[in-house]
């Protein structure tokens, strides 16, 4: 069993809030999107993916879990994808990723979703494809009970991915072996494959990544 993290900041709803309210009037006042968690290239690794998969543009429904400021989300809509929805429980995010997508004209739907409340389940609707880039990172980080908090990220999954659905998730606080060990534990995902970053670090004779981004497929329980 790994390790629980660190206590952290970035674990708080109130860090996020003021971290977004600010970025609202740098958007207002300088046209400044924000911050790119963990950077452009790791949301094109994924949106390029999922192009090269050949997933179908107009009929598959993804959702960005912990959208932010939905620099993926308009990354996918700019890339052809057309049923699109970022949930962030920061309502000063999903005020920033509305007024970021409507300034280029980009139909995506935004809502304030807390995924740890065990009644959320977005109105029984299924999606085909779940992206999620640093929001479990952040779930881990949480100074209160980070490990129940976990497992009710996996239960919000479980409610809201339709099955043979996609689950793609980047950390840069877990390993790749950590990701697959919890998602796969009870069998209802199983790895589909690794998108590799390029080589990042060397150290005591190891190359590495500093970020992990795993594919999973969903089955639902019999």
């Amino acid at each position: 069993m790994a390790e629980e993290l660190s206590s952290s900041k970035l674990g708080t709803l109130e860090y996020w809030e003021q971290t977004y309210d600010k970025e609202i009037e740098n958007f207002n006042e300088f046209g400044d999107e924000g911050e790119v968690w963990f950077g452009i290239q790791t949301a094109k690794r994924v949106v390029n993916w999922l192009k090269n998969k050949q997933v179908d543009k107009e009929n598959s429904s993804i959702i960005d879990i912990g959208c932010g400021n939905g620099f993926s989300c308009c990354m996918l809509a700019e890339a052809g994808f057309k049923q699109i929805t970022g949930v962030d429980y920061s309502e000063k995010a999903i005020k920033l990723a509305k007024s970021i997508a409507e300034s280029k004209n980009l139909n995506i739907d935004y809502k304030v979703v807390d995924v740890l409340n065990k009644e959320e389940n977005l109105n029984s609707k299924k999606y085909d494809i779940a992206i999620d880039k640093g929001t479990y990172d952040a779930i881990g980080l949480c100074p209160d009970d980070p490990r129940t908090k976990r497992y009710l990220y996996k239960e919000f999954l479980l409610r809201v991915l339709a099955n043979d659905s996609l689950f793609i998730i980047t950390s840069c606080n877990w390993t790749s072996k950590e990701l697959e060990n919890f998602f796969t534990e009870s069998n209802e995902f199983e790895i589909v494959e690794e998108i590799k970053a390029p080589i990042t670090f060397q150290f005591g004779g190891s190359t590495g990544s500093t970020t992990s981004t795993l594919v999973f497929k969903f089955k639902k329980s019999n």
